[in-house]
């Protein structure tokens, strides 16, 4: 279920859906996130059933200007969500980054290849946290 129900006419223009099923990870990257602007908004989802219904119950101009997909989580992984997101146009100019404890090589190009244009390995510190934070909220503002 999401956090936050993403229906609203009056929805921010820069927000991420994060799709991350790890409770300490999203409280972490919120924090992070916060503490380096508070204008953008995050919404959690947990799964990747989640992510696809949150994006489908969106109108066209309330894409979010970032989507951050965990590679393993329950039900669909991150391959499998862009590999639904690549089929649709809608969601064809929205950047989307997987971010995954895994370092495997494979998973990283099957993931560029479905159209992520980055997949981050989480960092286990809180100032290399930071510095992937930064780098995610800087393709909100490309």
């Amino acid at each position: 279920m999401p956090q936050k129900v993403v229906t609203s006419q009056d929805l921010p223009s820069r927000f991420i859906l994060l799709g991350e099923d790890d409770a300490d990870d999203r409280e972490m990257l919120k924090e992070v996130f916060a503490s380096i602007d508070v204008s953008f908004i995050l919404f959690f989802v947990n799964n990747g059933s989640e992510i696809l219904s949150a994006l489908e119950k969106l109108k066209d101009n309330q894409m979010p200007c970032l989507v951050i997909l965990d590679y393993n989580m329950p039900g669909l992984s991150g391959a499998d969500i862009l590999r639904e997101l690549s089929t649709n146009e809608r969601y064809k100019n929205i950047p989307k980054v997987v971010w995954s404890t895994s370092g495997s090589e494979k998973f990283r190009a099957i993931c560029l290849e479905l159209g992520a244009v980055d997949y981050v390995i989480k960092p286990n510190n809180l100032k290399d946290l930071e510095k992937v934070a930064r780098y995610m909220l800087s393709l909100c503002l490309v």
